[in-house]
């Protein structure tokens, strides 16, 4: 069972940075789509941004400019830079991977921005 350990997250005050890391474990296939959602409450949960194998990348308009995404396919991680931080932003932040057809989640890390 492939499981998705994150780890950052926090609280900071509005207009600072966080970054969230995620590392999947081994499962003996290529990560298709590795990246983050997020869910606040009374929210439905919608992407933040989400990387391919090959590197393409989608963010969510309302991150564009401010959040990056970056990953390395050899030790399956995924890392989202997150700066410029808004109340708005405040959520839980899930990690995803899409491995062999399949979609695996992690355990959410809470985002708070204090304005």
């Amino acid at each position: 069972q492939v499981q998705l350990v994150e780890s950052g997250g926090g609280s900071v005050q509005a207009g600072g940075s966080l970054r969230l890391d995620c590392a999947a474990s081994e499962s003996g296939f290529s990560i298709r789509n590795m990246g983050w959602y997020r869910q606040a409450p009374g929210k439905q949960r919608e992407l933040v941004a989400r990387m391919s194998y090959v590197g393409r990348t989608d963010y969510a308009d309302s991150v564009r400019g401010r959040f990056a995404i970056s990953r390395d396919n050899a030790k399956n991680t995924v890392t989202l830079q997150m700066n410029g931080l808004k109340p708005e932003d405040a959520a839980v932040y899930y990690c995803y991977a899409v491995i062999a057809s399949r979609d695996y989640w992690g355990q959410g890390t809470k985002v708070t921005v204090s304005s």
